[in-house]
């Protein structure tokens, strides 16, 4: 019996889109994988690099250039093109520019006759996903932002260089705004299942120069603190698009920080924001609750009201 192809279209071949498809490639996450790119011989570049890593990895991986037209046949559509901020921008200044790149990629991927899954990093991601679904007419659990997935890796990272252990032993999510208004819900952070708030309380002595705001600052702050350096972040978030990438295909279930379109969870709707969710052959089958404590839940309501701001300026039912 004839197994069925997984194919996953990536638009926009640059450091990020670049960094997804090397990460799918050495993981062996799907059996094909086209780049897309406003410039095609760039798109064919990298391609071709990629495709020169086949003899040195476990599975093979058809790499190839495509456009925007030929995503029918493909279960994801990755979107990494977008706009970058300057120097002193936050993630909101590019809305505009990315609004309009996102409306013609879209447009034509769906006039080509796309049916799949979109997973968005394009920046302000909550935002371009949340157009991403009203340009695409998909159902929501089929359209995924990357969202917090990435702060939710950070915060792990330096939890886990302040207790001396794995960040895979730590869990806990970042949430809301996958900018300037996100915080972490430390009610929820566990370290190998125990409470972090517990664990500072029975050993104060040993945690009493931890400041928790300082860790949601810095996780907060990261993307920025690499962008600054180096001009791009490009491996955290191209190996967040694989993870949820390989689940969306393996149908594993995993419980993944994503932005999602909210319809009443969190007691939120027509707004899209970090949140913890199931991530399966579906897509985004189930988004989870969290009980979050009274302060946790204001932040959560101030976050959302600054990205719906950004949808309700964009004036999107006007545009479309």
């Amino acid at each position: 019996m004839k197994s069925k192809s997984r194919k996953v279209a990536i638009v926009g071949s640059g450091m990020v889109g670049s960094s997804c498809a090397y990460s799918m490639v050495n993981q062996a996450i799907c059996d094909e994988i086209m780049m897309i790119d406003r410039t095609y011989d760039r798109a064919m570049a990298q391609a071709l690099d990629l495709s020169h890593c086949m003899d040195f990895t476990g599975t093979r991986t058809k790499v190839y250039a495509g456009t925007s037209s030929d995503c029918a046949g493909m279960d994801v559509v990755i979107l990494t093109a977008g706009a970058n901020p300057k120097p002193g921008q936050t993630r909101l200044d590019v809305l505009d520019a990315a609004a309009v790149i996102t409306k013609e990629i879209v447009t034509e991927i769906m006039a080509g006759g796309f049916d799949g899954i979109f997973v968005v990093a394009a920046n302000p991601v909550d935002i371009v996903t949340y157009m991403v679904w009203k340009i695409s007419g998909l159902p929501r659990h089929r359209i995924i932002g990357t969202g917090t997935s990435i702060d939710s890796s950070r915060l792990k990272t330096l939890l886990s260089e302040v207790f001396t252990i794995d960040p895979r032993s730590v869990n806990g999510y970042a949430l809301g705004e996958h900018g300037e208004s996100q915080f972490v819900a430390w009610s929820h952070v566990t370290i190998g299942g125990k409470p972090i708030l517990q664990i500072m309380e029975q050993h104060r002595e040993r945690f009493s120069t931890l400041d928790l705001e300082d860790i949601a600052r810095k996780t907060k702050d990261a993307g920025w603190e690499i962008f600054t350096r180096k001009g791009s972040t490009h491996f955290g978030i191209g190996s967040a698009l694989a993870y949820i990438t390989r689940s969306i295909l393996n149908d594993e279930h995993k419980i993944i920080a994503v932005s999602a379109i909210l319809d009443g969870e969190y007691g939120q709707s027509g707004v899209c924001a970090g949140a913890p969710a199931i991530i399966s052959s579906s897509g985004i089958q189930e988004l989870l609750e969290l009980n979050l404590s009274d302060a946790e839940m204001a932040k959560f309501e101030a976050s959302c009201s600054i990205i719906r701001g950004g949808i309700d300026s964009l004036q999107l039912e006007q545009k479309l």
